[in-house]
């Protein structure tokens, strides 16, 4: 049963202040919901969101457990086959978002405040930094920091890129060290820079407007309702956010499941314990068991307390590889990167006629989709701690911020890996894809240490994003509320860990991919309506002209 302490006003999200344009509609917040007992444990739950997603992925843990063989089967041939027929479709996507965030951020909509024309920020720039970053692409930057960088600059410096065997990004250069250099880090940049933070930022932006200027409740399907009008409280609604409940947890699996692999890795490395199945199984369980512990102190004693941790040991790992690595290289090649990034931009965004299909549809179209399916979660995350901000502070912090750290962390990982390689330690461009990371630390000095801290860091990435995530996936279930009992946030904690163990069973990273392309699909035709009804809602919206008062 709900706690009976909570009022309807302490479930819903905050009312705006001053002024807003508040959507006038009969449905109340959780009108819908059934508050189930089982013994001393209560539920409150939006019924056809939680059974059916529930129970869908139910049968879907019991169809990998049965049938090993045939889930890795189909998880093989899901991914290849969905990223090569909808290549242009993610891709042409992606920059529809691009454009979108940018013209919403210097266009006269941007005076717009999240919260009403007088709202404060609920957090600090320190504290909503941490949030977006822990919450965003922690445990994928971890990953392919050095690994993705090494992979297109080997592909773009060997002798057959450019054919239709090739991995290189566009044509590559063949033989052409600095030209290969430049490409490579275009490439990597243009997969974490602008485009997956502008899928977040719109995601985020309209989960906001209609949560906390509107006065809906803090659903995917109340974007919709500019569109949709009252119908989004029917089946309509019903099949965009259980959509959003598959993407975000078969989204986070993928994540979890690519950062039990790192983390089991790099304790082989640094101890010797060996990577297999089993180890992984007990990393992902111990590891969940940490997230339920933050999942149950909450967003601000859990989440935000252990991302500040973590951005601290991101930010020393950052600066201790600029400080001992090639240092000169990675200061310059921080500008020689934008310059090269803004230089092929036009040409790795175009999804038609491409000749480099390797790279754009197994590479891109990949990231596009997982970029897809984990928007719901961290737009609704960012959503949810960006109270008090305008549209243009919002997008500005929100796209170019991160993208710009992104490139700073690709150039110093990435530009490092890339350095040494062409000294010579040839182990970096051989060492699987998991260990490239550690593989890079260790030519470097103090690398038993360093390593340590970058298994923590993949650890606490992991914490932040199963528990943030898992808050994210009880508010859609729960009908929008914000305060729902604490067992569903622990339910759902522990079906990401239990899906991610499932896959990595079922198929491993193949499986995981193919997990976050199929969940990814749907939702692209969801997020592209969903762009059309922000800009509808912003109109309609005051323009705040006062500073905002930063929190303590």
């Amino acid at each position: 049963m709900t706690d009976e302490s909570a009022t309807a006003e302490e479930e819903a999200v905050a009312s705006p202040d001053g002024e807003a344009n508040l959507i006038e509609t009969d449905y109340t917040i959780g009108q819908d919901n059934i508050q189930p007992s089982i013994g001393p444990v209560g539920f409150d739950i939006h019924n056809p969101v939680f059974m059916i997603s529930g129970l869908t992925i139910v049968a879907f843990v019991i169809f990998a457990i049965a049938a090993p063989e045939q889930a890795g089967t189909l998880f093989g041939w899901l991914r290849p086959t969905l990223t090569e027929t909808f290549d242009v479709l993610f891709l042409t996507a992606g920059d529809i978002f691009v454009v979108l965030a940018l013209v919403l951020m210097v266009s006269p909509l941007g005076k717009v405040r999240i919260g009403g024309t007088e709202a404060t920020p609920d957090y600090s720039y320190t504290g909503w930094f941490a949030m977006l970053f822990a919450a965003g692409m922690g445990i994928g930057l971890m990953f392919f920091g050095v690994s993705e960088p090494i992979s297109h600059y080997t592909s773009s410096l060997a002798a057959d890129a450019g054919s239709p065997e090739s991995w290189a990004p566009l044509a590559g250069a063949a033989g052409v060290e600095m030209e290969a250099r430049r490409l490579s880090m275009a490439a990597t940049i243009f997969h974490w820079g602008l485009h997956p933070w502008a899928i977040y930022a719109i995601v985020g932006l309209s989960l906001a407007i209609f949560a906390y200027n509107k006065g809906l409740p803090l659903s995917v399907r109340s974007m919709f309702y500019p569109l949709f009008g009252e119908r989004v409280w029917g089946w309509t609604g019903h099949i965009i956010d259980i959509l959003a409940v598959f993407a975000t947890l078969f989204g986070l699996a993928t994540s979890l499941g690519i950062g039990a692999q790192q983390a089991n890795a790099g304790l082989e490395f640094l101890f010797g314990i060996p990577q297999t199945e089993l180890s992984m199984v007990i990393l992902i369980a111990a590891i969940t068991c940490v997230a339920l512990v933050s999942v149950v102190a909450g967003l601000d004693a859990g989440v935000k307390r252990l991302s500040e941790i973590n951005m601290v040991l991101a930010a020393l790992l950052l600066a201790f590889v600029i400080l001992v690595g090639p240092t000169v290289a990675i200061a310059t090649g921080f500008f020689g990167n934008l310059l090269a990034y803004a230089e092929y931009l036009p040409e790795l965004a175009n999804p038609f006629g491409r000749t480099d299909t390797n790279f754009s549809q197994g590479w891109t179209s990949f990231y596009w989709a997982w970029w897809i399916s984990w928007s719901p979660f961290v737009g609704m995350f960012i959503a949810r701690v960006s109270r008090g901000r305008t549209v243009r502070e919002f997008i500005f912090c929100v796209l170019l911020v991160p993208s710009l750290v992104s490139v700073l962390w690709m150039t110093a990982f990435g530009g490092t890996a890339i350095t040494m390689l062409n000294d010579g330690y040839q182990a970096i461009a051989d060492a699987d894809l998991e260990l490239k990371l550690f593989v890079m630390l260790d030519a470097l000095p103090l690398a038993a240490i360093t390593s340590f801290i970058a298994i923590i860091l993949v650890i606490v990435f992991f914490v932040t994003s199963s528990d943030s995530g898992s808050l994210v996936i009880d508010t859609i279930t729960a009908g929008g509320k914000v305060n729902a009992p604490v067992p569903q946030r622990i339910f759902w904690a522990t079906f990401e860990g239990l899906v991610a163990i499932v896959l990595l069973l079922g198929g491993g990273l193949t499986a995981l991919q193919a997990a976050a392309v199929s969940t990814g699909l749907p939702f692209v035709f969801v997020l592209l309506l969903g762009a059309v009804a922000l800009v509808k809602g912003l109109m309609s919206e005051p323009r705040s002209s006062q500073a905002a008062t930063p929190a303590e």
